[in-house]
Order: structure tokens, then C-alpha cells, then sequence
């Protein structure tokens, strides 16, 4: 009982990080400039290495990308 949940789960994950690899790699070539201005005229370099942390929160990144806001929200906290 326990093999068909593992397996399961391992195709979630997979299909996770495929999704997330494909989104990188748009994200990365286009959509990066939308969301943080800063990044225009960035090297091959830096954008390979923003590939991982994209491709791990692509669901956060294309809500961004989406709604067409760069700016993340502002911390509401004693600590700022």
C-alpha cells in the first residue's frame, strides 16, 4: 500500500520540478526584467544562477509576473 503512495508522490514531485525548470527558463529570459526592473542588462552568469530558486518557487514568480507587480509587499512588522 505504502509503494503506490511513494510513487505518487514522486510523480508530483517531478511533474513539480519539470513545470518549475520549463518556467525558469521563460522566466529567466523574459519575465525577470517585469518583475525586478534591476535585472535588465544582466549577464548569462546571474541568470543561471537565479535558474534553481526559480524553478523551486515558480508558483510565487508567476503569481508576480502575472499580477505585474515587482515590488514585494510591504512588511507590516515592529522589526522593520
Amino acid at each position: 500500500m505504502a509503494e503506490p503512495v511513494a510513487e505518487t508522490l514522486l510523480l508530483l514531485l517531478e511533474a513539480y520540478a519539470a513545470i518549475g525548470f520549463l518556467f525558469a527558463v521563460a522566466f529567466v529570459s523574459a519575465g525577470a526584467k517585469r518583475v525586478d526592473p534591476q535585472t535588465i542588462g544582466s549577464g548569462l552568469g546571474f541568470r543561471l544562477l537565479l535558474l534553481p530558486g526559480v524553478a523551486a518557487f515558480w508558483p510565487l514568480l508567476l503569481w508576480r509576473w502575472i499580477a505585474k507587480s515587482g515590488v514585494a509587499p510591504e512588511e507590516e512588522n515592529p522589526h522593520k
